[in-house]
């Protein structure tokens, strides 16, 4: 096939010139990436080059369509090349040639020495193959790296593993490219000017959800401000780009088989400033999609911060939780219940600390009321003096709306607990087991009273009765009880129950 001589090269054009981008990231190290490429193209076979591209581009994802005027693209070929000139590159490309050093060196005239490259010490990184094979492939190249990775030259009939000087290369190849860079040979039945639409998937990119909760000196009553993080680390600069994030659980597979589904988040709401441009959520395919207000400029290597929610006024309920049993889950990692009954001290290490955790709903009464991604919730409280102090942290996971989130920010200082067995009746022919515990929780504060909820687990068995309880219980699951023990300042309580277990 015949490449008319007018039609060779539109690299120039398509580096400098092209109209709006948009991105979409999910929250997973990777986005895709929609360019407008403008094309001025000649009947017959064009060959084109996009010098714009990621640094993590997968090759295979790469979709160029002219949506439209209709114009038929026929793509014939396409190279991806994402090794930008550098002088490492020009040494590897150089082994085997002598070319010339300048040496600087103190209090001696600068001076210029020949060396032949026998090895460069570069080692190429195929950005494409470890988008494919991923950290396997990279640990790989890294393993065979080790050991080449220092130059040698010959200068004057002895070999130095160490430049002599500044390296000083001949002149760069017509192509040699700076940018990642795509490469196309299109066919097109007739000539036409249109702007293409190019989209990829690409590596190198992420957001997060984070949230900051403010309460005040005294009081369970806060402000909640929520975040989206986003991680550029693809290398391409977007100026001025339309930019989205996908929430759900997109599937991804890699090269190897391993399906990857990758959770992305649930909505967003907008901050409470109804005057100022909000980030919008709408449904799309089987997930959400968010946009955010104005177009932003996301430099490579930058994280961009972006308010997403702020609520005022939203009321918590802090909990005390004494789940008494302390168990070495590695210990016991693969028990069944048969392993758990012949084990007669299962269960009875204790157990002092008293959580403290926090309880929000995620209602619209509450000053909520929206589907909150996944992230991070950092918990600050107003001291005396007016000054933040933080008091715990804990993650939570994608929570709809109307649904109750239950968060962890540590151990209560002055809540103290303990749980002992006073009692254990086996009888293995007739299959049934009597325990029989103690569990004792004190309330050191000097000026508040305080409810601490005491959480047993039945672990030995599904038929289970409690027998002779001190104080009355709610069933929470099918192994799962809770006592709710008020105590005043300075005050401690004890309760007891025996378990009865048969099967």
């Amino acid at each position: 096939m015949k490449i008319t001589s007018s039609c060779l090269v539109l690299a120039a054009l398509l580096a400098q010139v092209h109209a709006e981008t948009s991105l979409t990231i999910y929250n997973q190290n990777f986005g895709v990436v929609r360019d407008t490429v403008p094309l001025d193209l000649q009947q017959g076979v064009n060959q084109v080059r996009f010098a714009d591209t990621t640094a993590h581009l997968e090759p295979d994802s790469v979709i160029l369509r002219d949506p439209k005027s209709g114009v038929k693209l026929s793509i014939l070929e396409q190279n991806y090349r994402a090794d930008p000139i550098s002088s490492g590159l020009l040494l590897n490309l150089n082994e085997g040639k002598e070319i010339e050093f300048f040496v600087r060196e103190t209090n001696k005239p600068d001076r210029v020495v020949k060396g032949k490259i026998i090895r460069s010490g570069y080692v190429t990184h195929n950005q494409s193959a470890m988008q494919r094979y991923g950290n396997r492939y990279y640990q790989s190249q890294m393993a065979m790296a080790q050991g080449t990775s220092q130059p040698v030259i010959e200068v004057e009939g002895q070999l130095q593993f160490s430049l002599p000087g500044e390296p000083r290369f001949p002149a760069l190849a017509d192509d040699t490219i700076l940018k990642p860079t795509l490469d196309w040979r299109i066919h097109t039945d007739k000539a036409a000017k249109l702007d293409a639409e190019l989209c990829y998937v690409t590596g190198g990119m992420s957001w997060e959800a984070d949230y900051n909760v403010v309460s005040p000196e005294k009081g369970d009553v806060m402000d909640l401000t929520g975040w989206v993080t986003i991680d550029n680390q693809c290398g391409k600069t977007f100026k001025d780009a339309k930019l989205q994030l996908i929430a759900g659980d997109v599937a991804k597979l890699q090269e190897d088989g391993n399906d990857y589904r990758y959770p992305a988040s649930g909505a967003f709401a907008p901050a409470a400033n109804k005057s100022a441009p909000a980030v919008t959520e709408k449904a799309f395919d089987e997930y959400h999609l968010y946009s955010l207000p104005l177009p932003t400029t996301l430099h490579d290597r930058e994280t961009k911060q972006v308010e997403f929610v702020r609520a005022a006024g939203v009321k918590s309920q802090c909990l005390f939780i004494y789940d008494g049993v302390a168990i070495d889950q590695n210990r016991y990692r693969g028990w069944t219940y048969d392993n758990i009954r012949n084990d007669e001290s299962y269960g009875t290490q204790s157990n002092p600390k008293v959580w403290v955790m926090r309880e929000i709903k995620n209602s619209e009464d509450n000053k909520l009321g929206m589907p909150l991604p996944k992230g991070k919730v950092r918990f600050y409280r107003q001291d005396d003096d007016g000054k933040l102090q933080f008091v715990g942290e804990d993650v939570i996971d994608h929570t709809a709306r109307d649904e109750t989130l239950r968060l962890y920010t540590g151990n209560a200082f002055d809540l103290v607990g303990e749980r002992k067995r006073t009692n254990i009746k086996v009888d293995s022919s007739n299959h049934w087991i009597d325990e029989s515990f103690e569990i004792k929780v004190r309330n050191r504060k000097q000026d508040e009273s305080v409810e601490i909820r005491v959480v047993e687990h039945l672990y030995r068995w599904t038929n289970w009765e409690i027998r002779e309880p001190s104080n009355a219980f709610e069933k929470k699951d099918a192994q799962t009880i809770e006592f709710r023990i008020p105590l005043k300042p300075g005050e401690e309580k004890t309760l007891t129950y025996t378990v009865h277990y048969s099967w």
